[in-house]
This record gives structure tokens, sequence and C-alpha cells, in this order.
């Protein structure tokens, strides 16, 4: 591992009286939800959501529906580079680590790190390269190179120290399938993920996530309207128990419905073959506020800030340690 880089973990509680700090990324969805005049009634119901999804997905010697709460974590991951004129730590990635309570049990079970995935580079790399880059072509393209860097940066992360540290297993990110691929429903069924589905064709966030070590399934948990994008490094089936497994659904099925309702809160659910849409009008809203426009708004912005604070002035050594890097 390069000493160059290294990681600094910070940690903050999602709940009802979450704010977003002054490092947290304002295009987060968690932090999206905790702004504005409806951000506590925001809160609160998400996490009433993702509790009564858990339940209903973990029914065994849980009668009265309510064994489980799930506990919310926000894990920040700064990241040290030596080389900088100043010492301050860049704040690469965030993500969400579930923490399940049985009632019953008196106990508190680690759930799967990773759920939502939030990235400043990678903003950069959508919102400003990638604009860049198109900007006088004819016909839109990606360069060979898109999102070697970042796949690098997040695969020293999990490799780090720091990441072994506080997590025993490998991150595993959960998030929408893609609008406009088409899906089509195996016969294989898990009893928790559910019906799995499966595409010919990558999308460009299955390639992002290819560079970053991360291949994709998608599946249709039971109860569920539409199938979710797992990615993950190693055996999403074998390596996490039943109840890790729940919690990542549990967590980001509620976002997603949250997100982008005209799939995940649809009025009907995906059939044998399925092609999202957002333009899809059969769809229930939920009582809680998100701002999707702002949020790609912002994009933009926070893409444009890692350029000036983290891309440019750490050029030559980010390009050296990146034709270097091995794990």
């Amino acid at each position: 591992m390069s000493k160059n880089f290294t990681f600094d973990i910070k940690s903050i509680v999602f709940d009802e009286n979450y704010h977003p700090s002054e490092n947290t990324r304002t295009t987060t969805n968690f932090a999206n939800l905790a702004r504005g005049e409806s951000r506590q009634q925001n809160l609160r119901n998400t996490l009433r959501m993702i509790d009564n999804r858990f339940n209903n997905l973990a029914p065994w010697d849980n009668p009265t529906g309510d064994r489980y709460a799930v506990e919310l974590e926000i894990i920040s991951a700064y990241m040290n580079v030596s080389s900088r004129d100043d010492s301050s730590a860049f704040p690469l990635i965030e993500i969400l680590k579930p923490n399940i309570i049985d009632k019953k049990a008196n106990t508190r079970i680690d759930g799967i790190v990773g759920n939502s995935f939030s990235s400043y580079v990678r903003d950069y790399d959508f919102s400003v390269l990638l604009r860049e880059y198109n900007n006088d072509k004819s016909e839109f393209s990606v360069p060979d190179d898109f999102g070697d860097l970042h796949g690098k940066l997040f695969k020293h992360f999990v490799n780090s120290d720091a990441y072994k540290e506080r997590f025993s297993k490998a991150p595993v990110i959960c998030i929408s399938v893609a609008s406009g691929k088409t899906y089509h429903r195996t016969e294989n069924q898990h009893p928790i993920l559910g019906a799995e589905y499966r595409q010919g064709e990558f999308s460009s966030t299955d390639r992002y996530f290819e560079k970053m070590g991360m291949r994709v399934r998608y599946f249709m948990p039971p109860g569920s309207v539409a199938p979710l994008a797992f990615y993950f490094s190693g055996d999403l089936l074998g390596d996490y128990t039943p109840l890790e497994l729940i919690g990542t659904i549990s967590t980001m099925e509620a976002f997603q419905k949250i997100y982008r309702p005209e799939i995940y809160n649809a009025n009907s659910a995906a059939g044998t073959v399925y092609q999202p849409s957002l333009t899809n009008p059969d769809y229930s809203t939920t009582q809680i506020v998100y701002d999707r426009e702002e949020r790609s708004q912002l994009a933009v912005k926070q893409g444009k800030f890692t350029e000036e604070h983290f891309i440019k002035p750490c050029k030559n050594v980010l390009e050296q340690w990146a034709a270097n890097f091995a794990i």
C-alpha cells in the first residue's frame, strides 16, 4: 500500500436528529432528505419505512412484526495525500452501514457496509470530465480510461488498514437498475434476494463499478415491484447472512421508493421482461420530500469542487500513483 495515501474513517448516526456536516456532499441522498422544513418528518418516515420493510422480510420468530430495528451510520472516508501543500484530508467517499437491533434477543448485529454510494470523484468524472470530453463531439462517447482513477482509489480504500480495522466484510453497493435497459427474469430464486434478473448490455454505471472491482447481479426481493442492482466483489449469496442482506434491501428499497418512485413505488410489479422508466405515470408517492432536480444541479458544482481541490492540485502524484497501483 502506498504510504502517500492513507485514510481516516469517521461515522455519524443517521437518525431523525441528523444534520449534514460541512464536509458531506450536498448531493448525497440522505443529506438531501435532512434539509428544509420537512427534514425531521422526512427522516422519521424514512426510518419507519426501513424498520417495517426489515420486519416484513424477516417474519420467522417475529409474530408481531416488530422484533427488529435498523440503526444507520453514515461512514465517511477521508483521504490523506502526503504530498499536498496543505495537510487537510479530502472527503473521498461516503457510504451507509446498517446496524440491526434484535429487540427479542437484546443483541446488535453488524449489517453490510456500502448500500448508498457517494463519491466526490465520481461527481467529477460524470459531471465535469465526461461533459468536457463530449463537448465538441456529435456522438456521445466515453474515454477508454474513464473511471480508472476512481476505481483504483476505491480498491485502495477497501484494502486499506483503516477499512479492515473497522469492517470484517467487503462492501455491497445497492442502487437502482438503469432506466432504458431491458431486464429478463431468470428461474433463479433466492429466499431473501428474490427473483434474479439479467440484462445483456452493461450500463455505464455497471462498467464504472467494474473498474472498482465490483460485478453486478439484479434481484427483485419478495414483495418488491422492481429489481435492485447489487454490486459486490466476493460471493453475494454466500458471504452474507440473511439478516445482513435484509438490512441492505430494507435500507435501499426505502431510499429508492423516495428517489425513484416511478420505478420502486410503481403500482404494478415488474414482469418477466422489464424495462424501468422514470416517465412511468402509474406510481404512488411517499410522504417524504426529495428534490431530485436540485441534486442533479449540485452534482456539477461538486464535480468542479473536486477538480479544484483534489484533481488539479494532486495531478502529478495521482498519475504517478495510479500508474504503479497494484493490489
